[in-house]
């Protein structure tokens, strides 16, 4: 008989075939008509009636909240379209008419499963029973619930110590759902709570810890409306948070001048057609982008400190004019020192390495003094970096020289992906929590809190791979697509006892297994969630720290899926039995008492189920909004920072991975980039079109990509070469694909993000 173990090889990485390029001009605006267009051929295809049924629903106040990207709906009155096109993509993906039974996993092995593509594996649908992939099993075949709880019971309990388990959690997961794991977590005995951060935002919340004393952002929705200048740097609005879009046009049109930092010159940063107005339909649109800084990758800290050192120099000619000198003798530490080393960075130094000219930083710099109220937003183009916490550290200076935070339309905005991938945060998934969190929780439930800090995602990667930790259980997401080094982290995978994905559709993760595997399906957003409690509705937080209700509506996929929280508590009780005081089947009957919970663990959810049931939500306490900053001696501390460049080598580039138009995370929900010009294909790599000439490449030719990192190689192989306007020894491709080249060991300091915006690459023809 062929077992598992047998099938369970050479199935991380996608197929290589191409799937038939095309090629459109490069956009220069975003969203539009045609944005409209595609949401509705997306709902069309999954299911017309709950699609659009969904969509009318959507970030609404009494409905449910977008599983996509965590951008903040307005406080007060919303449209009856409150959503974006890869939101409408989003919920169309979740609300799909399409199942997964038992009979497609009767016809496909796993390994006929991994040669197809991750778009394929989505267009299959919503996954629709309890499944298990048994050692001596190629297919995964049906288990009851109560069995399949039993099997990760088995397995925990089994354990030498509760530290050899993962539980990794993405960030749809709502706030319910992860309060209960990590508490189930923390009461069989571990902190290994690696999670989604890990691998983005990491380096923003390690950053702003250190300086302001809270590991957030500062913003609401309405500092875009106060605002005079608003930085974009490293994100790409258009793709990935197209709602942010209608609050950088509202700021255009008001006065506000918007700054644009990315190697790219991305569509959503340079102009925005609003679909909801009648101007746009005759194509209309509004600039963005005042002054675009078309960086080199990893050019961002020479840039910031060059603007640093522009208003040095103006603030010698005119003291007390530029900088916010009051502000600083009040609330900070360390000035003196960070002056002195900016003024020993070279204009030539900063010119060469940022790829940005003094003349133009200088210009920009112009519009900023201590009277302007400044919005500085980031995303994964700044923390998917070596240096990523101390770059990040150059802007929270800048907001500091001027006195740019605690005051209306200033502050700093890290611009979340995941849905409730802070909530998640808030709630306590995190490997290294504070003791206050941990005391807190010992005191409310009653059981001794481990006190050892857990693996983060990198560390869960290695510890899988030394036999040092065995099952690995994952709330969401896709952790093989998601993680670095792909085919290091399919051998850490595959060496666990079992691995245990909780899911709504299927994913390459499920097929790269542990010697058992379970699929464990969930309800969606959309879905009405009934539990023997009655009817309930679970909570997110979004990236500005407002908290508020999601509540579905459609009758669920299947009768066999279960809520997150149901799921968890089953496992719980299962491992922990009678040991356990804590009331987990009350709880996952009727969340309104995990959330009377979460008010005694965790402060700013005072009266929770109150305030909750008020329209649209509440926002949590943020002590830097009132100039409070939690850090040693209470005052925000400036960072000096040395720029180290990447030594590269005759031949080499730099290269950053990144999604395409029709992805959202690692979900592939099409094959077209429209925003970019490229159409039915993912296997691309963008190159300066001199870099290309340089190498004898021509327009679409098969290359393999190389990755080096300390006397490593990793391949990549069979990617068209695609000239794009990007500054030179600069290169993109998309991820999943090419995450099969970071290195696992290529982290940024102190926050160990993987380094994913900056691989060093060779290029060749492909055989």
């Amino acid at each position: 008989m062929t077992s598992n173990s047998d099938h369970n090889q050479h199935t991380e990485l996608p197929p290589e075939d191409f799937t038939g390029i095309r090629k459109s001009d490069v956009a220069k605006y975003a969203a539009g008509v045609p944005a409209v267009t595609q949401s509705f051929k997306h709902v069309a295809r999954e299911g017309i009636v709950r699609g659009t049924t969904s969509l009318l629903k959507l970030n609404q106040k009494t409905g449910f909240d977008c599983s996509s990207c965590a951008w903040p709906d307005p406080d007060d009155d919303r449209s009856s379209f409150e959503f974006c096109e890869n939101g409408a993509k989003a919920t169309a993906s979740e609300s799909t008419a399409r199942k997964i039974t038992r009979s497609f996993f009767d016809d496909n092995s796993i390994t006929d499963i991994a040669s197809h593509s991750d778009h394929w594996m989505e267009l299959q649908g919503r996954l629709t029973e309890p499944m298990v992939l048994r050692e001596d099993s190629a297919h995964y075949e049906p288990i009851s619930w109560d069995e399949a709880f039993d099997l990760v019971a088995s397995e925990l309990n089994s354990l030498p110590s509760p530290n050899q388990a993962l539980f990794y959690t993405s960030g749809r997961a709502s706030n319910e759902a992860a309060f209960l794991y990590q508490l189930f977590a923390r009461e069989y005995g571990t902190n290994n709570l690696p999670d989604c951060s890990n691998m983005c935002h990491e380096s923003s919340g390690t950053a702003l810890r250190e300086m302001i004393g809270v590991g957030k952002g500062t913003v609401t929705l309405d500092d875009f409306e106060q605002a005079r200048v608003i930085f974009v740097v490293g994100q790409n609005p258009g793709t990935n948070h197209p709602r942010m879009l209608s609050s950088l046009q509202s700021a255009v049109r008001r006065g506000a001048k918007i700054v644009a930092v990315n190697p790219l010159k991305e569509a959503g940063l340079l102009a925005f057609a609003h679909p909801q107005e009648p101007a746009a339909v005759l194509g209309k649109k509004t600039p963005l982008a005042s002054y675009f800084l078309q960086v080199k990758i990893n050019g961002d800290m020479p840039l910031f400190q060059g603007i640093m050192k522009a208003l040095f120099e103006r603030e010698e000619s005119a003291p007390g004019m530029v900088l916010d000198q009051e502000f600083i003798q009040e609330y900070t530490s360390g000035f003196e020192a960070l002056r002195d080393h900016i003024r020993k960075i070279s204009w030539d130094f900063i010119e060469e390495h940022s790829g940005i000219s003094q003349t133009d930083i200088c210009e920009v710099a112009s519009l900023l003094d201590c009277d302007t109220p400044f919005i500085s937003c980031w995303a994964m183009g700044m923390t998917q970096h070596r240096n990523a916490v101390a770059s990040i550290q150059q802007i929270v200076n800048l907001h500091l020289l001027l006195g740019a935070l605690g005051k209306e339309g200033a502050g700093l905005c890290p611009v979340r992906g995941h849905s409730n991938v802070q909530g998640d945060r808030t709630m306590g998934i995190w490997e290294k929590p504070p003791e206050s969190f941990l005391r807190s929780l010992e005191m409310e439930f009653g059981f001794k809190v481990p006190r050892e800090h857990g693996h983060d995602t990198v560390s869960a990667i290695k510890a899988m791979h030394t036999d040092k930790a065995k099952v690995f259980v994952a709330l969401g997401g896709n952790f093989l697509s998601a993680s670095p080094d792909t085919q290091y982290t399919a051998e850490a995978l595959r060496k666990c006892n079992l691995t245990v994905q909780i899911s709504t559709k299927l994913n390459r993760s499920h097929v790269v297994t542990g010697r058992q595997a379970l699929i464990l399906p969930c309800l969606v957003r959309s879905e009405r969630d009934i539990q023997t409690g009655g009817e309930q509705f679970v909570t997110v937080e979004n990236s500005m720290g407002i908290v508020h209700k999601t509540q579905g509506h459609l009758r669920p996929i299947s009768s066999l899926v279960r809520s997150e929280s149901s799921i968890i508590s089953g496992i719980a009780k299962a491992t922990l039995g009678e040991k356990s005081a804590t009331p987990w089947y009350r709880l996952s009957a009727n969340y309104s008492l995990i959330r009377d919970r979460i008010e005694k663990v965790i402060p700013g959810f005072e009266d929770f189920n109150s305030r909750i049931l008020q329209p649209g939500g509440f926002y949590l306490p943020n002590a830097v909004k009132q100039r409070t900053f939690d850090v040693e001696g209470g005052r925000a501390p400036f960072v000096t920072a040395e720029f180290e460049p990447l030594h590269l080598e005759n031949g080499q580039l730099v290269l950053q991975t990144f999604r395409s138009h029709d992805q959202f995370n690692t979900t592939i929900y099409g094959l077209h980039d429209r925003y970019r010009g490229i159409l039915n294909e993912r296997r691309v790599i963008f190159l300066n079109r001199d870099d290309m000439l340089d190498r004898g490449i021509s327009n679409e030719q098969p290359v393999d990509i190389t990755s080096h990192f300390n006397g490593e190689e990793r391949q990549a192989n069979r990617f068209l070469a695609i000239p794009y306007d990007m500054p030179r020894g600069c290169a993109a491709a998309y991820f999943p694909e090419t995450n099969v080249l970071i290195p696992v060991d290529s982290v940024a300091d102190k926050s160990r993000t993987p380094t994913s915006k900056a691989v060093v690459i060779t290029i060749s023809s492909s055989c």
